[in-house]
């Protein structure tokens, strides 16, 4: 879900500059608080990603059973033919990418993301269970079942092998928001096998704590207006207010697949209540003092606005501090304090270095699938 903000400007830099133009980091914003190693964290910088986003690439939709017969739909944009370098009998030298979306969110919200990282390597953006096109069962949404959903999308997507068949091996792993707690939760049980994750605006917090709310309290908070949703236009109007300058036709599309137009005209959730409400039960019931100290991936984290009360960065250094004191490596910080939550349409030059930056430090996987 979006937050109800309305930002007046983007800080100048690299995603205000046109298409394809590098990132420069050294202009990134540093959280000044948190830099203190001691705490486990460290500015992000990312590598310099000039890769323009594919406007003409379309994805493939597909559906795969999970292991309790639930179907899942993902968008499987593949990867531009040649790229990325391919060492000599092998067809990628990068593992492949899966991008996880929010809460009441489908996989179009990681376009602007996926058209980038195309031109690296293979990517799939899958709609969540009880989200998009994928079935909304009464049942399912424990971590064990959504870790085995977003397995069963990776091997049905040939981003990764089946267990004992040769093929791709490991995965780089994004999510954002509730999808952000899903890649946490998936990067442990890959272990060796991912080879980094992306929290993009979320997957470091326990929102009983920072939220001081129950799930249902949560839940009726981030319910949309009455007026929002009384026409297609108006919920559309609403999207493009959220920031005008990155208002496109992506946006749009990624807008109108999270509502159905009723005959009387009004628009409602794609997401039936049931559904809703579980993933927000699975969402409280993460815990990122336990889960993160358990990815022996490298961890990046992309942080948009804090409460007044700072809460949410207190909660990521403590999730930094549990990680090293395991003797993992610190968590990579980019912090977006101008920025609303939807980071894949505010940042998708900076989301897209992250997971480039991970790209960039692989060595060569033994096999992959072929681009289309």
């Amino acid at each position: 879900m979006d937050v109800r903000i309305r930002r007046a400007a983007l800080p100048a830099w690299a995603d205000r500059a046109p298409a394809g133009c590098p990132v420069a980091a050294p202009m990134l914003t540093a959280m000044e608080p948190l830099l203190d190693r001691r705490h486990g964290i460290v500015p992000l910088v990312p590598v310099v990603d000039d890769a323009a986003p594919d406007r003409l690439a379309e994805p493939d939709g597909y559906i795969v059973a999970a292991d309790d017969g639930t179907r899942l739909h993902f968008l499987d944009w593949g990867a531009v033919e040649g790229s990325p370098p391919a060492a000599p009998g092998r067809a990628h030298a990068a593992p492949g990418v899966l991008l996880l979306h929010g809460l009441a969110q489908t996989a179009w919200i990681w376009t602007p993301v996926a058209r980038r990282v195309r031109a690296r390597t293979h990517v799939v953006t899958p709609d969540l269970r009880g989200h998009g096109l994928s079935d909304s069962p009464t049942a399912g949404y424990d971590r064990a079942t959504l870790v085995a959903d977003a397995c069963a999308v990776a091997e049905g997507s040939g981003l990764l092998a089946y267990p004992g068949a040769t093929g791709p091996d490991r995965l780089v792993v994004a999510g954002h928001g509730f999808g952000a707690a899903i890649a946490a939760w998936l990067a442990v049980d890959l272990g060796p096998r991912c080879a980094g994750l992306v929290l993009v605006d979320g997957g470091w917090e326990d929102l009983a704590s920072t939220s001081g709310r129950s799930p249902g309290e949560w839940l009726r908070e981030i319910e949309e207006p009455p007026e929002t949703l009384r026409s297609m236009e108006a919920f559309l109007a609403d999207r493009a207010g959220f920031d005008p300058p990155t208002w496109d036709a992506d946006q749009e599309r990624a807008a109108r697949a999270t509502v159905v137009e009723a005959p009387a005209g009004r628009v409602v959730s794609v997401v039936r209540p049931h559904a809703l409400a579980a993933s927000v039960e699975a969402l409280f019931a993460y815990d990122p003092l336990a889960v993160l100290p358990e990815v022996v991936a490298p961890v990046f984290a992309l942080v948009a606005m804090d409460d007044e009360a700072g809460g949410r960065r207190r909660a990521l250094e403590r999730a930094a501090a549990a990680v090293v004191a395991v003797g993992r490596g610190p968590i990579h910080v980019a912090d977006l304090p101008a920025d609303g939550h939807n980071l894949m349409r505010y940042r998708p030059i900076l989301v897209t270095a992250t997971i480039a930056t991970i790209l960039a430090s692989e060595p060569p996987s033994a096999s992959a699938r072929p681009p289309r």
